[in-house]
């Protein structure tokens, strides 16, 4: 059985990416965490009720439309954590730092409260709705979710592990597959049972200059006609169709790269500065790549005009970026491999000769393109125009693409009113709101009426648009009274959910309970989970009161603990935890190296006498000398904990972000000293409970705008050309807009035969069956036919060919012969006149009689059942005595005269060079049929006679 269901994406402006896969025996498989630039907590809501059903997390890229709402549903979300997440090592990465700068750009990206939940703790004469914050997830926090991940490696077919609530997986499989696009992008293949599901979304066949193309037909450099044979026939392709209706441009991606190229020359040549907005983690590497490099190769030309421009790339973590950037090499395009390689040998052959030629740069040390990571150095570049007598045109590339968030944002509103600027969209932007659309769509419709009028350069009129930013807030007075109830009630609501435990809504500095006891996890019976979701719905329905507490029948047992005079209760007639005296199970803060300790606690004598004398922890509430040698309180340490001045901590804090900035030095030294000069932006930022400010201003825009498509997402073309090759069972459309979605619908079913391939384009929200067809009956063998059945073992399988008769047997009954004791009690009249029930009927596989024995042995062919793999017999031959090595890919080299292939299909080839007999051509016939039969031991050969 396999269900899909989209939570996100389908049929849809919007490009997050959001999907649950529920296979056989109710594993559900979750891929994709993304959300976009509306930040809306909403559309989180359906992801939130199957958190508790899900067995394991799937990660394809580190974009928003991908990855966004990870830390906050770690963060928000109960139970989150603990659900197994899989992905490759690149998306762990850049995806950390994506959401770091996500989270550090808007305080949106919090989300607000939802009013309704606030009704509750609302006074009559207020509002219930508000904006107030959740608490974000820090820096710290972002990195800890990451470092949950398991990482895997292309081609790497893995067992997962469930969650701790998750069935059986019964031997599920994953396998990670390039899909291009982004820097680790995967395309998932998913076994399990008789279902083969293949999840390719945003992927691209193309290869660009720091991405290679998706894994469909092998890869980079594989260049078959075919499909490889672990992505081919699946039972189910989840597809995206976003650029289904996207022509292909001639002229590949040269003609693409010189597009923007021109456009560039174009601007700078007046005194300009252009804006590239894109992400900050996945396409933000090929635009990089492509103008440092030709920054490089204008520099050693006479005439160039980018020599005289200045090129930036301005993003919060851009240091750590490319930081990942040069140790991913292995994870990008072949070209770039070499590249590399190359500068690795000519520094090599310098350091040798003892001469110096000038440093040689690899792909991504820059020695053109300079790192901002600062408000204000993005405010002086921008700013700056140069002395008077001649602009210098300026490039900059800035995060994010929707140009919701981040410096690009920034800079947009600084270059909108100077007509010789330009901005450049990479990126079809998304409709996340229509009601509120983002600056990239709001700019990218003014250029397609542009171009839709045929309007000259330059000629466009002035237009308005409203640039809202997004503030924080303290919150005050009555606000703070209605946030601290809500908490409160959350805290409440948890407290009888948990049965006792430790909230987990406090934050970070307040969870700490050193005197907590270890437990281990508590089996609860069913009649105490019902009696734990009845309390829960109790406690909701009380929105009317001023604070949520709990009744006397609400508590039950727990009214022992929790209320004050109460020494007796009643168990007469109880069911569950009321049955028994109440015991409240505190849990130790511990990791996966044991329990959680504080560093306070084993400071040495000459640390605590640091800073007068003053310990943090050791010091009460009076300080003078009469205190000295008396027994303290704890209520004293906790008072003189509040009251402790600056110095109180002894400790030196660690002040560097858990982001690993680094700064980079730009290789030709050439980088500006006062940019350097700029100090660290100041921490402005409130602490504590918080409400979200929107002001919003109009800005006059002058700047021209243009297009060039850098997404690197698969055209019609490549949809057209690659979905017959691969032949899917079903076909399941998603990640698109509804026309984008049933054109390449209606297009399918022209390119593929409509009996032979079934077409799914679910809405959001609905479930669609796309079990594989087959048809399965149970066969019981009879036990004549098992003792003649020759099994033989493949890969841990035991295979055995069956020929037998098929016979309707009556089933025996499983009281017959002995009789049950509780039919005993049954009177005999009663049994007398109850007529025999008739026994069912069961197919039953019996020995083939003698005289048809000779008829079925004529119609079965034997069948070499397995899939030997050249590493396998590289090293059973090596074993053998012979040599054995590889020779290219998918070719292996035996003794220097047997050659053996294995083809895209999954064909084994073994060719020898031709000798006469005798000589050495009866050792090289020798080495020819031990190969053949080493692979033939390797197989499986079934014979039906």
């Amino acid at each position: 059985m396999f269900t899909f269901s989209p939570l996100q994406g389908a049929l849809s402006e919007s490009a997050a990416s959001q999907s649950i896969l529920e296979l056989d025996g109710g594993i559900k498989i979750l891929v994709g965490v993304g959300w976009d630039e509306s930040f809306d907590v909403a559309k989180l809501k359906e992801l939130e009720k199957q958190v508790p059903t899900l067995s394991l997390i799937l990660l394809t890229h580190a974009t928003t439309e991908h990855i966004a709402a990870f830390a906050h549903c770690c963060k928000h979300f109960p139970l989150f954590t603990r659900i197994p997440v899989y992905a490759t090592s690149p998306i762990i990465g850049l995806g950390r730092t994506l959401l770091q700068d996500l989270y550090a750009s808007t305080p949106a990206a919090a989300t607000t409260i939802p009013s309704d939940a606030l009704d509750g703790v609302s006074y009559s004469d207020h509002d219930a709705s508000s904006d107030f914050l959740l608490q974000p997830p820090t820096a710290e926090e972002i990195a800890t979710y990451f470092s949950l991940i398991h990482p895997l490696k292309y081609s790497q077919p893995h067992q997962p592990l469930g969650s701790p609530f998750s069935p059986p997986l019964n031997g599920l499989t994953i396998t990670a597959y390039n899909s291009g696009h982004t820097l680790g992008g995967t395309i998932w293949h998913i076994q399990h049972g008789l279902e083969s599901i293949v999840y390719a979304v945003d992927w691209n066949q193309a290869r660009e200059n720091v991405y290679a193309g998706a894994a469909w037909l092998g890869g980079a450099g594989g260049g078959g006609a075919e499909v490889i044979e672990q992505l081919r026939k699946p039972t189910a392709l989840i597809c995206s169709s976003r650029g289904g209706e996207k022509p292909s441009l001639s002229g590949g991606r040269t003609k693409r790269d010189e597009q923007l190229l021109e456009k560039v020359r174009a601007c700078v040549a007046k005194g300009g500065t252009v804006l590239i907005p894109t992400d900050s983690s996945a396409r933000v590497l090929e635009l990089a790549y492509l103008l440092e490099h030709a920054w490089r190769v204008d520099s050693s030309s006479g005439d160039g005009k980018l020599k005289a421009a200045k090129l930036y790339l301005a993003g919060r973590n851009a240091h750590s970026v490319m930081r990942y950037a040069r140790s991913m090499l292995e994870w990008m395009d072949d070209s770039i491999v070499r590249e590399f390689e190359t500068v690795a040998d000519g520094s090599r052959k310098n350091t040798a000769d003892g001469t110096k030629h000038g440093k040689d740069t690899g792909p991504f040390d820059f020695r053109f393109l300079r790192l901002l990571d600062r408000k204000g150095q993005v405010d002086k570049v921008v700013s700056h125009e140069g002395d008077g007598q001649t602009r210098t045109g300026k490039v900059i590339i800035a995060s994010d693409a929707s140009l919701e968030w981040g410096f690009s944002k920034q800079i947009l509103k600084q270059l909108a009113q100077d007509p010789i600027n330009m901005v450049v969209l990479t990126e079809y932007p998304p409709l996340a709101s229509a009601s509120r659309p983002s600056l990239a769509r709001t700019l990218w419709t003014w250029w397609r009426d542009r171009q839709g009028n045929a309007t000259e350069e330059g000629a466009a009129s002035p237009q308005e648009i409203d640039f809202i930013d997004a503030q924080k807030q303290a919150l005050e007075a009555n606000e703070l009274v209605r946030y601290q109830q809500w908490l409160a009630q959350q805290r409440q609501l948890q407290t009888t959910l948990q049965g006792g435990g430790v909230a987990t809504l406090e934050a970070p500095g307040d969870v700490g309970d050193d005197a907590s006891e270890s437990s281990s996890e508590s089996e609860d019976s069913e009649d105490e989970q019902q009696g734990r979701a009845l309390n829960a719905a109790t406690t909701l329905g009380q929105v009317g009161r001023k604070k949520a507490a709990l009744t006397d029948e609400d508590l039950g047992v727990n009214i022992l603990l929790k209320k004050k005079g109460a020494y007796d209760f009643d168990v007469k007639d109880k069911k569950g935890r009321d049955r028994m005296f109440p015991h409240p199970v505190r849990r130790k803060r511990a990791d996966e190296y044991g329990d959680l300790i504080r560093p306070e606690d084993f400071l040495r004598a000459e640390e605590r006498e640091e800073g007068g004398g003053l310990d943090t922890d050791q010091v009460g509430k009076g300080t003078h000398h009469d205190n000295l040698g008396k027994k303290r309180k704890w209520d004293d340490i906790a008072a003189s904990n509040r009251n402790k001045g600056p110095h109180g901590n002894k400790r030196p804090a660690l002040t560097r972000a858990v982001s690993d900035e680094v700064p980079v030095a730009s290789p030709d030294g050439g980088a500006d000293d006062e940019l350097d000069a700029i100090p660290e932006d100041p921490d402005d930022a409130v602490n504590g409970p918080s409400k979200l400010v929107l002001a919003t201003e109009k800005v006059t825009v002058r700047l021209q705008i243009d297009f060039v498509d850098f997404a690197g997402i698969h055209d019609k073309r490549s949809l057209h050309m690659l979905i017959p090759l691969i032949r899917p069972r079903k076909l399941i459309l998603v990640g698109g807009s509804s026309e984008e979605t049933m054109t390449l619908a209606s297009d399918c079913k022209k390119l593929i035969a409509e009996s032979s391939i079934a077409i799914f384009t679910p809405a959001i929200g609905k479930t669609v069956n796309a079990s594989v067809d087959t048809n399965a009956w149970v066969v019981k063998l009879a036990p004549s036919l098992v003792k003649q059945l020759k099994w033989q073992s493949v890969r841990g399988l035991s295979i055995a060919t069956v020929t037998g008769r098929l016979l309707a047997l009556q089933r025996q009954l499983a009281g017959d012969g002995e009789g049950d004791s509780a039919n005993k009690r049954v009177k005999t009249e009663e049994t007398q006149t109850k007529e025999p029930a008739e026994a069912p009927v069961e197919p039953t596989l019996d020995v083939v009689p003698t005289s048809m024995a000779s008829a079925t042995r004529s119609v079965a062919k034997p069948l070499h059942v397995g899939d030997p793999r050249l590493a396998d017999l590289r090293k059973a031959m090596q074993q053998s005595g012979h040599t054995a090595e590889f020779r290219g890919e998918g070719t292996l080299l035996i003794d220097g005269s047997v050659m053996v292939r294995k083809t895209a299909t999954g064909r084994i080839e073994v060719e020898s060079i031709g000798l006469p007999m005798g000589g050495p051509a009866n050792q090289i016939a020798g080495t020819f049929y031990a190969v053949k039969r080493t692979i033939y031991d390797n197989l499986a050969v079934v014979a039906g006679a």
